[in-house]
């Protein structure tokens, strides 16, 4: 019996009024790997991503989550998802901003508190977990959405650009932290547009255009293209001539 991947997608399309903005796109993503999708702001990743955590729908094409058809509200409770906007609330603290959604992921009494703590370790805010979401900077926020897409501890995790506006050393211990999470079987698709983090992923997608130009690790990749470099591949798949 074949087992299909937790990702399917295939021959996607989204359209909004007569601007295309993916093109054709099937890709599978398997069990346990970090699966990367690189490409420049306006490639189209954020569109893609948000399908395939049930937000919006294909206007052509089936995507597949978990076995379920998406949108899907079953499947869509096992996914994490990190906008690449935060959607936090502003009045709340850190603090309450999780209590809120793990009370919506269905988490309670101990179990909620060490997932709480655990995660707000993870993201270095221990010590501003009782400060005013308004407070925070652009890069606190985006690493208590990160704690918040994690607390649930999700079968598929989906980040949009999770680590824009990280400092180096925190960003290489989300990296570290999503290793660990990949190894425990969980499914993680990741967009960036920053090469070194495309090579810490186990294979990539590189979008251009709102097409997939080129599909592979990130090794398998360069080799393909003749480069020495993700971003020299990149260009070489994407039809830059050098």
């Amino acid at each position: 019996m074949s087992v299909h991947p937790p990702i399917q997608v295939e021959r996607v399309s989204k359209r909004f009024g007569k601007k295309v903005v993916i093109d054709d796109v099937s890709l599978d993503v398997r069990a346990g790997e970090i699966f990367g999708l690189l490409g420049p702001s306006g490639a189209g990743k954020t569109t893609l991503v948000r399908m395939i955590a049930g937000i919006d729908q294909a206007s052509e094409g089936t995507i597949r989550v978990l076995g379920a058809n998406m949108p899907n509200l079953g499947a869509m409770k096992r996914i994490g998802f990190m906008a690449q906007s935060d959607a936090l609330y502003g009045e709340l603290t850190a603090l309450e901003n999780m209590q809120f959604f793990a009370s919506i992921y269905g988490l309670r009494g101990k179990k909620q508190k060490e997932r709480i703590d655990d995660m707000l370790a993870l993201v270095n805010l221990t010590d501003d977990r009782k400060k005013p979401v308004h407070q925070y900077s652009g890069g606190m926020k985006r690493r208590l959405s990160l704690a918040i897409a994690l607390l649930h501890e999700p079968d598929v995790l989906i980040l949009d650009e999770p680590t824009v506006g990280i400092d180096p050393v925190l960003r290489q211990s989300i990296w570290a932290e999503l290793e660990r999470i990949r190894q425990r079987g969980t499914t993680i698709v990741v967009t960036t547009h920053v090469m070194d983090e495309a090579e810490k992923c186990g294979r990539l997608g590189m979008i251009r255009e709102g097409r997939l130009i080129a599909v592979g690790r990130p090794d398998e990749l360069k080799q393909k293209a003749g480069a020495e470099t993700i971003e020299q591949a990149f260009l070489t798949f994407g039809g830059a001539r050098r």
